[in-house]
């Protein structure tokens, strides 16, 4: 079985390579992975919780805490109590972020550019399509009852 060829490994390797890719750029910034996806999830749902920003990154709460921690002591990040529970915080971006975001969305655009070098408009449009149709495809399944494998079923 040629391991190039088959869509799980093709799509995990790319992605690996993407994010690595990614993370060489990022460190002009000193900034991971994981910090750039708080960030610009939060662009895009400003006033969210922490535990809904935590549940947006896929990051585990006390790493993300620490992530909030650092861009809230670099004027990035603002936390605000919640008027519907004082016991929680909403997250906004302040004005200092800005350039910040910048900088990253050059970072995506460039990974991007080298990513899909050689493909045509029309490639790259068709890509993304059939990517989005996949993603929704397995987004749509219900999860799988425990299926007893081979070794299981002795």
């Amino acid at each position: 079985m040629d391991l190039n060829r088959q869509l799980g490994f093709l799509l995990k390797d790319t992605s690996r390579r993407y994010a690595r890719r990614f993370e060489e750029r990022a460190q002009a910034l000193s900034l991971t992975l994981p910090q750039c996806r708080a960030l610009l999830h939060l662009q895009n749902n400003e006033g969210v919780s922490q535990k809904r920003l935590s549940e947006l990154t896929e990051l585990d709460p006390m790493t993300l805490v620490r992530i909030l921690d650092r861009m809230e002591a670099d004027g990035w990040v603002q936390r605000r109590f919640d008027p519907a529970d004082r016991r929680a915080h909403t997250l906004w971006l302040t004005a200092k972020s800005g350039p910040v975001l910048e900088h990253i969305a050059r970072l995506i655009a460039d990974t991007r550019a080298e990513t899909l070098h050689g493909l045509s408009n029309e490639e790259r449009t068709q890509l993304i399509e059939l990517l989005e149709r996949a993603h929704a495809n397995l987004a749509a399944l219900p999860p799988l009852a425990a299926e007893k494998s081979p070794r299981s079923a002795r």
